[in-house]
């Protein structure tokens, strides 16, 4: 039987917080016994593993024993004695062999089904609220030895665990080093909550996110193939991406998954869908009240006539059915779930035909308002869907006192931001940061 040294092993594979080393001291031998406590049961290798070798005197009776034992297994290799390590298994480092035994744990804390990010295709559940199960989930979809995993603890009341998981072969060493400055630089009595954590890691007032926040384990094990870097912290089940562009947040993982003729119209729909919720209000103000000559002559008509009942300027009835957008919106989110839906549907239709016959709105506006709130729902990101229902109301007021000329001098400005932005040193609208084309 072959032995293979300790050293071999740790110089193998790249150092990680959860990689325990024990040493067993025999009465003339000693054996190191080595695992990832975020993979392996630590109850059972003490009373199945450990007490077994103690209560033995002999080589010969403690290799027997382990023998027993469901899992043993003889390793051949450096790359099998890496294997195993990964996949969940304890290693014993012998003087005259080298073994592995199974002590893989189940989760303590049960993966729960994706109810933000939904897909057709590809996995379907998402993130715990458990960080040790959520490093489990991550070694098992990314069995790499190059994965390395940092541990500290943020908030000086809370003491919340985070974990900081990359690629070692793969991360950018600048972006690593000053996302570890900052968050050294955290200055919090409590934190909760991955938004939380995005939020004391980005500028404060800033329009569109920098930092990926999602409930998928597969879009971060993407990410961490890309060379990025993934935040995990204890008691949320989402975790923190970085760093993040304006593309990643419009991408959806069905992209990876289907096939590009089907992925490519879809992309489109997207930045369509983008373009209304943000500007489709503020264009509707600018022709109806500034540049009616911007449409043909029998569709000016037909909004005017529309529009006939309506006792006051258009700008009105665009900030009234807003709000009522917004506000169905903000109830479907707090009403329990079971009856959601239903409330936000029946409001919205009741609203909308009420507001149309009273003479609140114009019939064009219900059209638009609809628009607007499907559009919205689009985009597969919600930190990025949450932004752009802000950003349609500057354009809106720059659409009332300067009309079409104020849209697109707006439109231009958000551009300009938006060019403006960095991500950890990553310009903002760069194409296809750190992709690779084997992930497809």
């Amino acid at each position: 039987m072959q032995a293979f040294e300790l050293d071999t092993l740790i110089h193998g594979m790249v150092r990680a917080d959860d990689l325990e080393i024990r040493k067993l001291n025999l009465s003339d031998e000693t054996v190191d016994l080595v695992y990832f406590s975020t993979m392996c049961d630590k109850k059972y290798i003490h009373t199945a593993i450990i007490k077994t070798i103690l209560d033995r005197s002999s080589l010969s009776e403690i290799e027997l024993a382990l023998k027993m034992l469901p899992g043993f297994e003889i390793i051949q290799s450096e790359d099998q004695m890496i294997e195993k390590l990964i996949g969940g298994y304890t290693l014993l480092f012998f003087p005259q062999m080298t073994c592995a035994i199974e002590a893989k744990k189940d989760p303590t804390s049960q993966p729960q089904e994706t109810s933000i990010e939904n897909i057709l295709q590809g996995p379907q559940f998402a993130f715990s609220e458990d960080l040790a199960t959520n490093i489990q989930i991550l070694r098992t979809r990314y069995p790499s030895q190059d994965l390395h995993i940092e541990f500290m603890k943020i908030g000086t009341q809370s003491q919340t665990e985070l974990a900081i998981i990359y690629d070692k072969t793969r991360v950018d060493e600048d972006v690593l080093l000053q996302l570890e400055n900052k968050l050294m630089s955290i200055d919090a009595e409590v934190i909760q909550a991955a938004n939380q954590l995005q939020m004391l890691l980005t500028k404060r007032y800033q329009f569109l996110p920098t930092l990926m926040i999602t409930e998928r384990p597969d879009r971060t094990v993407l990410n961490l193939s890309k060379g990025k870097i993934a935040l995990l912290l204890n008691g949320t089940p989402f975790s923190v991406n970085l760093p993040a562009v304006f593309f990643d947040f419009m991408a959806s993982m069905d992209d990876v998954y289907e096939l590009p003729w089907i992925v490519r119209p879809l992309q489109i729909l997207r930045f369509i869908g983008m373009f209304i919720t943000t500007s489709l209000p503020a264009l509707y103000v600018a022709t109806v009240s500034y540049n009616p000559e911007f449409f043909r002559s029998q569709i000016a008509i037909e909004i005017a006539g529309s529009r006939a009942a309506v006792p006051y300027p258009s700008f009105y009835e665009v900030f009234l059915m807003l709000f009522l957008i917004e506000a169905l919106t903000e109830a479907s989110i707090r009403l329990p779930k079971f009856i959601g839906s239903t409330a936000t549907t029946v409001g919205g239709l009741i609203l909308g035909q009420a507001a149309q016959q009273a003479g609140l709105v114009s019939s064009i506006m219900i059209i638009i308002a609809s628009a607007v709130a499907i559009s919205n729902f689009v985009i597969p990101m919600n930190t990025l869907g949450f932004s752009l229902r802000v950003i349609k109301f500057p354009l809106v007021l720059l659409a009332i006192f300067f009309g079409l000329v104020g849209v697109l001098a707006g439109l231009f400005c958000f551009l300009v931001y938006t060019v403006s932005l960095r991500s950890f040193g990553r310009p903002y609208l760069k194409l296809f940061i750190g992709e690779d084309k084997k992930t497809r």
